[in-house]
């Protein structure tokens, strides 16, 4: 009987106990979700839409190196739809800031050397030139010497889905880094790499052959910047 009463009560703390760890895991995990949300809640508060062009100033130098953010030319779409230098710099860098009339956000960022292209580029765009139409134009410009690509100028490309950023950071919501590395007139066997991608984050060339050869990198999926 001693036996019988010693052993209902064993299992009556033991059930207590396990009573009160459960309690007690869901306590913390409900904290740890009410935390979780919370600064999640807090780092959305955080997030503020572009709407001036110091907004616009700010974002697009993200695509510039951090070095030279300062010291960077910005050139793009004002607010008012115009197409001004919205900022001085006498880096070896130009930023072209993004539009805001159009979705998502993109900048660019390169080195002034290929300032000419890119301007030419957006003249015959104002024309109403369609993509392939600047494609041929450009092509012969450059081959006639009209036009030069440096071997080897890097593109920056500060690209996503979203307008909003962190006014702390100037960091785009979801926005990435893509860079392109002009190679003009060089093919896969010239400079032996493949011509589509083989995976996320190798480099391959694109328009192989043409004035606008280059190497493309492209972020990994689930890298965010």
């Amino acid at each position: 009987m001693k036996t019988l009463f010693t052993s209902l009560l064993f299992a009556s703390v033991l059930i207590s106990c396990n009573s009160s760890d459960k309690s007690k895991d869901t306590s913390e995990e409900s904290t740890e979700v009410a935390t979780t949300t919370e600064a999640t809640a807090q780092t959305k508060k955080q997030l503020k839409s572009i709407e001036t062009d110091d907004d616009l100033i700010a974002t697009a130098l993200m695509a510039a190196p951090a070095e030279s953010r300062q010291n960077t030319k910005v050139i793009g779409y004002n607010m008012a739809g115009e197409f001004v230098t919205l900022k001085e710099g006498d880096s070896e860098y130009i930023v072209l800031a993004d539009d805001p009339k159009k979705d998502g956000f993109n900048a660019a960022c390169y080195h002034k050397d290929l300032e000419p292209f890119m301007a030419r580029g957006r003249a015959l765009r104002a024309e109403g030139k369609s993509a392939e139409e600047i494609f041929e134009i450009r092509e012969a410009e450059v081959k006639s010497g009209e036009i030069e690509i440096t071997p080897g100028s890097a593109l920056h490309i500060y690209y996503g889905p979203n307008t909003t950023f962190d006014p702390e950071t100037s960091k785009v919501e979801g926005a990435k880094l893509r860079y392109v590395i002009y190679t003009p007139f060089a093919t896969s066997a010239s400079i032996g790499l493949p011509e589509t991608p083989t995976a996320p984050n190798h480099p391959w060339i694109m328009d192989p052959g043409t004035h606008r050869a280059h190497i493309m990198i492209s972020p990994l999926v689930n890298e965010v910047e």
